[in-house]
């Protein structure tokens, strides 16, 4: 996979460029390796997750789910969902640059972040499990309620709807939006006024606002 961290002053921009960008347990370990590594680092930081082309990420590699082992595709959701605990309770600020297509867990990886600009004229928000045949884990279900209005959750979730740029920011799940070449600059632009904030008190805030949400998603599947 192509996973990448350049710095600029505090923010570290980690980029995503495997294709679609889905989740599988090679993409998951390197996720969660280039978190850990931001996160050690001392002093103002920030990261912005981005992917390229298309797409920003289309969730879970449903390709390799369907030849895996008995038990496998079960560990690879559990690991996403670690992953996306670990977004969420950052101790520092993340910012996703939504350059293309956030789909299903890839939609839930950008909720996950503090913030996320999106690209206004091309690619789609969606939720599509309700299509998919697939329920919500009780921990995706928390974070999603959490991170979005009522009334956005409920239309993402029971209708599957994709929704374009302009859209999600009048519904309020992203907070900007941006040409195709000024999506990656407008969030690292957003992310080096929030570097100061990071350290434990950052963490502390997290855990209390999204503290239960992060238990759901990190619970052992019933």
């Amino acid at each position: 996979m192509s996973l990448t961290i350049e710095s600029t002053g505090p923010v570290s921009i980690l980029r995503w460029e495997d294709g679609e960008n889905r989740f599988n347990p090679d993409t998951l370990a390197a996720l969660q390796e280039a978190f850990g590594e931001i996160e050690r680092a001392e002093g103002p930081r920030a990261v912005v997750l981005t992917g390229a082309g298309k797409f920003f990420s289309n969730g879970l590699d449903l390709e390799w789910m369907s030849g895996a082992g008995p038990g496998e595709p079960e560990r690879v959701v559990a690991a996403t969902q670690e992953l996306i605990a670990t977004l969420l309770l950052a101790p520092m600020p993340v910012l996703a640059a939504v350059n293309g297509h956030a789909f299903a867990a890839g939609a839930m990886l950008a909720l996950a972040c503090d913030e996320r600009a999106m690209r206004a004229d091309r690619g789609y928000f969606c939720l599509p499990e309700v299509d998919l045949g697939l329920p919500f884990t009780e921990g995706m279900a928390a974070l999603i309620s959490a991170r979005l209005t009522p009334a956005a959750a409920h239309r993402l979730m029971v209708t599957g709807e994709r929704v374009g740029g302009v859209e999600a920011e009048a519904l309020q799940i992203v907070d900007a939006v941006a040409a195709e070449d000024a999506v990656l600059s407008t969030a690292v632009e957003r992310a080096e006024q929030l570097a100061g904030k990071a350290g434990p008190t950052c963490a502390a805030i997290k855990a209390g606002l999204y503290g239960p949400v992060g238990d759901r998603l990190r619970a052992p599947a019933a």
